[in-house]
């Protein structure tokens, strides 16, 4: 497995960066994240860092090498990330909980599955054409989708996230077939919400994501001016293993079965990741599918 990654994160006119993003891969099978902790609520950038701490976890046990159901998995880390959140708050006698977004995809084989929650974006790029791209869970663009009715509401706000008092509303989607060259840039509202899909399309498909990455960042800070929101990007090329040129590259080749590579940080949060068990996750995949069946049902 080949791809070439590139991912960073700039504070904008913020108080703080509450933004948290990384990747870790096996020999198949490679794991890219990005959270962005809500404003309003406190400790965003907590439960940002726990989102990610806890998908990475369990990728890293559930990966061997590869993840058995990569739909089923991001659910389910989704879910895990989320109680993760709301028990830290517990814990503490938060009155209120910490609170995130969160995009997660997994690529392995020749395909890209990943999962959504919230506004943050991934993007699929394809011979200078945008693919596909998630649907912000806002009133705004279900609106747009035909799903909701748009009246007296605020258009860009939010109606789900990681950490609330009732339980998510997500999308997973995938998995979907790569081809050599094609893109997947995972962003927070901070890079979409000050360039247009066009222009990130634009400028993603005109180098490589090394180059890319840093000049969409620039420019979406730019744009935003001296308020500008925080602006987190990791993106990725994919590269069949005949064509492998471009910069910032990882083969994963290299790396024996059963062995991690990570750029997402450990900390002291990792004891309540420490203690995420079978049955939590077991808990997690059947109320999801049992979802997934009432949903069906009603459809038919």
């Amino acid at each position: 497995m080949k791809f070439s990654v590139f991912q960073v994160s700039r504070k904008g006119g913020r108080e703080k960066n509450e933004d948290r993003m990384g990747y870790c891969y096996t020999r198949e099978s490679g794991l890219f994240v990005l959270a962005d902790g809500m404003g309003g609520h406190p400790e965003g950038e907590v439960a940002a860092q726990l989102a990610l701490q806890t998908v990475s976890a369990l990728f890293q046990r559930e990966a061997r090498p590869q993840v058995r159901n990569t739909g089923e998995f991001l659910a389910a880390a989704l879910m895990a990330a989320h109680q993760q959140i709301v028990r830290y708050a517990s814990e503490r006698g938060m009155l209120d909980t910490p609170r995130t977004t969160l995009v997660a995809a997994v690529v392995q084989g020749s395909g890209a599955t990943w999962v959504h929650c919230g506004d943050s974006r991934l993007y699929l790029v394809r011979d200078g054409q945008l693919l596909t791209r998630t649907r912000d869970h806002s009133y705004l663009e279900q609106h747009a989708a035909g799903v909701i009715r748009l009246e007296q509401v605020n258009r860009n706000i939010l109606f789900t996230c990681l950490g609330s008092p009732t339980k998510p509303v997500f999308d997973v989607t995938g998995p979907m077939s790569l081809q050599q060259g094609d893109k997947l840039l995972l962003c927070s509202d901070g890079l979409w919400g000050s360039l247009s899909d066009a222009e990130i399309v634009r400028q993603l498909s005109a180098k490589p994501v090394s180059d890319a990455v840093p000049d969409l960042v620039e420019a979406a800070l730019r744009s935003g001016g001296p308020h500008s929101d925080n602006v987190t990007v990791v993106a990725l090329e994919w590269e069949t293993p005949d064509a492998f040129e471009s910069s910032h590259g990882v083969s994963t080749d290299s790396i024996s079965d059963g062995v991690f590579a990570s750029t997402i940080q450990s900390g002291v949060l990792d004891t309540l990741i420490d203690d995420l068990d079978d049955a939590a996750i077991e808990r997690s995949i059947a109320e999801i599918n049992e979802a997934i069946r009432r949903s069906a049902a009603r459809k038919s």
